[in-house]
């Protein structure tokens, strides 16, 4: 390969801070529907009592949304460490699924890895659930994911600065998230235009609800991902059959 050729190449390729700039963009308009949530987290614990920097501690090192929220009580109830425990397993199990569609392997660099699993949330795997993101880079990748991590700890720090100055609760803005993945599910609809797959969403999501409250999420996702194993285990048996 020639000298020309290797310097074509290289101005052909995507430089890594405009690729990251590019997940930025991408992610910044969830990320301010994010800041509301971490606002309130924020207030939360202005008013339960705990020191300011409770907050970026929290988004900082958990950086889990809805665990947080548990633990500002649980800490409040002094609960046992093994209730803690279990309570984050069970909150955050459903990180298990993502790993299967998000896109870890276009991160190049085993620390850039690491740190892409430590910081994924919902939001960066909903934006990367799309099949174009299968294309993306691990600079684009990492972008949209520094977006969501870097205003959860600063919306929380405002939040708890704040914290008499803005109300408990704001009707309505815990909504945002909410409308975010009903958006991405229209979305995704569009693409692979399947009707049974979201339908067994829904019968999973609406089933649990009702025999499991609260706790719905892990048993509901876990139906739907054994329902979806067996679905394409019985259709790679057929195609060998054919």
């Amino acid at each position: 390969m020639t000298e020309s050729t290797l310097s074509q190449e290289a101005l052909a390729a995507p430089s890594s801070a405009r690729e990251a700039l590019a997940g930025i963009s991408i992610a910044l308009p969830v990320g301010l529907a994010m800041a509301p949530l971490g606002m309130a987290l924020g207030v939360l614990i202005s008013q339960s009592g705990l020191p300011w920097w409770t907050a970026p501690l929290f988004t900082g090192v958990i950086f889990a949304g809805s665990l947080e929220f548990l633990l500002v009580g649980m800490i409040l109830a002094a609960a046992p460490l093994a209730s803690v425990a279990l309570t984050a397993l069970l909150v955050n199990f459903r990180h298990v699924f993502y790993a299967l569609s998000f896109p870890l392997h276009r991160v190049r660099s085993r620390g850039l890895r690491v740190l892409s699993t430590y910081v994924l949330c919902d939001e960066a795997w909903a934006l990367t659930a799309h099949p174009e993101a299968r294309t993306w880079t691990g600079a684009r990748i990492l972008g949209v994911q520094a977006v969501f991590y870097v205003n959860w700890v600063v919306s929380a720090t405002v939040g708890v600065l704040a914290g008499s100055f803005i109300p408990s609760s704001v009707v309505g803005l815990d909504f945002a998230i909410t409308a975010f993945f009903l958006v991405l599910g229209i979305d995704a609809f569009r693409a692979r235009r399947s009707v049974p797959v979201p339908l067994l969403a829904l019968v999973c999501a609406m089933l649990f609800a009702v025999f499991a409250g609260d706790a719905m999420i892990l048993p509901a996702m876990g139906a739907f991902v054994a329902v979806l194993l067996v679905s394409y285990g019985w259709k790679q048996r057929q195609a060998r059959r054919a």
